[in-house]
């Protein structure tokens, strides 16, 4: 479902580590929602818990949660982390995509 590149997941450890979460119990919530330049726009954000309807992925060691709307918006994602001098933080590499903004933080369909 979502794939998490190496760099990413080095950096989603060491961020949960850093804001008091556990890499092996949590999890990375990854989401859609409406807005954004290009209307839709990705939510990324640690959770201890999983509801009722997320649907669980793991990849790369990193557990991860969608909810139920989102799962289609996100099919074949590939997360990845861009650092250096001009990095941009987390990409989403989002094959469902037809148009994303210039910040790569928005997305159309």
């Amino acid at each position: 479902m979502i794939k998490v590149s190496e760099s990413a997941k080095t950096k989603i450890a060491a961020l949960m580590t850093e804001e008091g979460f556990d890499n092996l119990q949590d999890f990375v919530r990854v989401g859609v929602k409406s807005g954004g330049c290009s209307g839709l726009s990705y939510e990324l954000k640690f959770d201890k818990a999983k509801a009722e309807d997320d649907k669980l992925f793991e990849d790369n060691e990193v557990k991860i949660v969608v909810d139920k709307r989102s799962v289609l918006y996100l099919a074949g994602t590939i997360l990845e982390f861009s650092g250096g001098l001009n990095g941009k933080g987390f990409v989403f590499n989002n094959p469902n995509a037809q148009r994303t903004c210039g910040c790569g933080e928005s997305f159309s369909l």
